[in-house]
């Protein structure tokens, strides 16, 4: 049974506060390494622009399976987030969410729940079903997704179809606190 490689998505402030390091860590005394920015790398090709951060991810997503969403408080509304969510699924990984709010910090702590990222992104499912194209919600209406097109997915059922749906449709959410993720982590990625 191959140990199955996850992609981290996140957003760079739990990294400081320390809360996006307690999976990730957890994950790596597991051996079990994935795809993961280094800060330097991420500054490096933010000053090279959109299509090198674009670049930066999809290089980061090659060779992985799984993408995990840590969800701190700003998540939800971060560009290249939702970038990797909606590239994530063009690949065919499963992806899921992790509620990190309720780690304590690095001055011990702890966040009301972040908004779930995957409330905040859809798919508009095509009349055949196979395929999908991504849309977000700009706080007032769903617009189609600017950084990412149409893309092909697995055929959806004929009550899907022809629709826009939230990606939480589709994607489970846990709390590593709550649901025990430290124990758990291997079966939600499995």
């Amino acid at each position: 049974n191959m140990a199955k490689r996850c992609f981290f998505s996140f957003h760079y402030q739990d990294v400081i506060d320390f809360r996006a390091n307690v999976v990730r860590n957890h994950n790596v005394t597991k051996d079990n390494n994935g795809g993961f920015f280094d800060a330097s790398i991420w500054e490096d090709a933010k000053k090279h622009g959109d299509v090198a951060l674009k670049r930066l991810i999809n290089g980061g997503l090659d060779n992985t399976s799984v993408t995990a969403v840590l969800i701190g408080s700003q998540t939800y509304s971060r560009r290249w987030v939702q970038y990797e969510i909606m590239k994530s699924i063009e690949c065919g990984n499963s992806v899921l969410g992790i509620h990190i709010n309720c780690i304590r910090d690095k001055h011990a702590v702890i966040k009301a729940q972040g908004p779930n990222p995957f409330d905040y992104l859809g798919l508009e499912i095509s009349a055949d079903g196979c395929s999908g194209t991504p849309t977000r919600w700009d706080g007032a209406h769903c617009v189609y997704y600017q950084d990412l097109g149409r893309f092909s997915i697995l055929e959806q059922p004929q009550d899907k179809r022809s629709k826009n749906w939230q990606l939480k449709t589709w994607l489970r959410v846990y709390d590593w606190v709550s649901d025990k993720g430290f124990d758990n982590f291997g079966s939600w990625v499995s």
